[in-house]
């Protein structure tokens, strides 16, 4: 394969994470269909592809876990302030102090997970499509 288009077939495979935006796991789905039919074209190929998968399904993960983590902060909350069990007719759900810096905590770090993510795919992109190959940090390596 010319080297030129397998800089843009790697860089498309990287870029193609942005697929999340659109669909539900289109941030895994789009990159794995993209690495498989692309993988026996060349080498660099097939560790950008991998790399971009295991990538996103580590970042998914990672999301997952801390949006679990919003569970026991909200739960709590409801529980805190019924002010009559027996009777469900003045239900409450009212943050204390405490509470919401815990919750515009996990928010803000949510945000800025999504943000690194986000810079990560570019630069990743940018370096496949000069020929480099890219490792992610922090990635669970699922498909080796």
């Amino acid at each position: 394969m010319k080297q030129n288009n397998e800089n843009t077939n790697a860089f498309l495979i990287h870029i193609s994470a942005f697929a999340g935006f659109m669909f539900p796991f289109g941030n895994i789905i789009t990159p794995l269909i993209a690495w498989q039919t692309l993988k026996d074209r060349s080498v660099f190929l097939d560790e950008q592809g991998k790399e971009a998968v295991n990538f996103n399904i580590s970042y998914s993960l990672y999301i997952f876990i801390l949006t679990m983590s919003f569970v026991p902060v909200f739960i709590g909350s409801v529980f805190r302030n019924l002010d009559n069990f027996n009777s469900f007719n003045h239900i409450n759900i009212d943050f204390d102090s405490n509470n919401i810096f815990g919750f515009i905590g996990l928010a803000s770090l949510a945000g800025i997970v999504g943000l690194i993510k986000v810079a990560l795919i570019i630069i990743a992109s940018l370096k496949a499509k000069e020929g480099e190959n890219y490792k992610y940090p922090f990635t669970i390596k699922f498909i080796k």
